[in-house]
């Protein structure tokens, strides 16, 4: 998972699209591809691919915004983060 800062997403102006660049408060920026948006305990989380050849899945919290705009949260609870994991666990070998 991502460092615990906050970051700002939008998605470009085609609505179909299947990357999101993420933006860190240091200003790095890392371009991730959106797996999916997926619930889990009745909320909504968001598992993207960063760009970056590391393999991991960074999840998220989600929550729209608007059509083309959403926010992002850090999961910072350790058992959420492993309920929300299992849980793109088994729809990722699905």
């Amino acid at each position: 998972m991502a460092d615990d800062k906050k970051k700002k997403t939008q998605l470009p102006e085609d609505e179909e699209a299947d990357f999101v660049t993420l933006q860190f408060d240091d200003n790095e920026e890392v371009e991730c591809e959106i797996l999916g948006v997926f619930e889990c305990d009745g909320k909504e989380y968001i598992a993207l691919l960063p760009d970056d050849g590391s393999g991991e899945v960074y999840l998220y919290g989600y929550r729209d915004i608007s059509d083309d705009e959403f926010d992002i949260t850090d999961i910072e609870d350790d058992e959420e983060f492993e309920r929300v994991a299992a849980e793109f666990d088994k729809m990722a070998v699905e």
